[in-house]
């Protein structure tokens, strides 16, 4: 190989990629590789493959909702069953947003995002299920009008942010907080704007609200702004109110 007439015996270039020293000795070339079935199937697990899938998650994401009509994405947990108050709450919360003109997003899985997803399927509204590959998942539920199963949390968080307006959190788990303090971060750095946290059960969530104001804030963690970011209710129709007021702010700005 040259460069500017100089010889460079010692570099191979594959594609944009350069190899130099014994790593430019290779065995077969890319094209052999892509067009020849014989051979170790590895290749599909290895890291520049993952970004090809990783990328796909993200267009099938952006393909099926880019036309979503506004939508709240409710979270909680997978756990809770339907004779279970929360689920009846989680029933009521679906319907309530759809009336109220919202789309409603989910985890697609069961316990209290079936709720969500039932009550706004029940009302006539959008119910959507965006659901992760989990050793233990069952898969989206019978309440889902569009879903789609990701593989990749982060390309299914993406969704979660790019396409809802607002979150309310019922009772759930660790998988609810990951999701409940993500948003929070986001809101706070100002990554995404005019975008409401319900959390719906102040008996459930009252303690974890509690920390935040003492500890974090005695602390100087957080500022006593940042709780502003959290509304604790146990109303659902106060719950949607937050939501409008937020989506009505947010259509006054642009």
């Amino acid at each position: 190989m040259t460069s500017g007439g100089r010889e460079r015996p010692d570099e191979k270039q594959r594609g944009p990629v350069v190899l130099r020293g014994n790593r430019r000795i290779e065995d077969t070339t890319t094209d052999q590789r892509l067009l020849d079935s014989r051979g170790p199937s590895d290749w599909v697990h290895t890291d520049p493959w993952r970004v090809m899938r990783i990328q796909a998650e993200f267009v099938e994401g952006f393909g099926l909702l880019a036309e979503l009509p506004r939508a709240v994405t409710v979270f909680g947990s997978a756990r809770t069953k339907p004779d279970n108050p929360e689920y009846a709450q989680g029933v009521a919360l679906g319907r309530a947003l759809a009336e109220a003109g919202f789309a409603v997003i989910t985890g697609g899985g069961p316990g209290a995002m079936e709720s969500a997803n039932r009550g706004c399927k029940e009302a006539g509204g959008l119910s959507v299920g965006l659901g992760i590959e989990l050793p233990f998942e069952q898969g989206l539920n019978d309440w889902v009008d569009v879903g789609i199963n990701f593989r990749y949390f982060f390309a299914r968080k993406t969704m979660f942010v790019k396409y809802s307006q607002a979150f309310v959190c019922l009772p759930g788990g660790f998988g609810t907080l990951d999701e409940l303090f993500e948003a929070l971060t986001l809101v706070q750095t100002k990554k995404v704007t005019k975008f409401p946290v319900v959390l719906l059960g102040s008996e459930y969530w009252g303690g974890l609200y509690d920390w935040i104001a003492k500890t974090l804030l005695d602390a100087g963690k957080i500022n006593e702004k940042d709780l502003t970011l959290l509304h604790v209710t146990d109303d659902v129709d106060e719950a949607v109110e937050v939501v409008h007021e937020a989506y009505k702010a947010w259509e006054d700005a642009h």
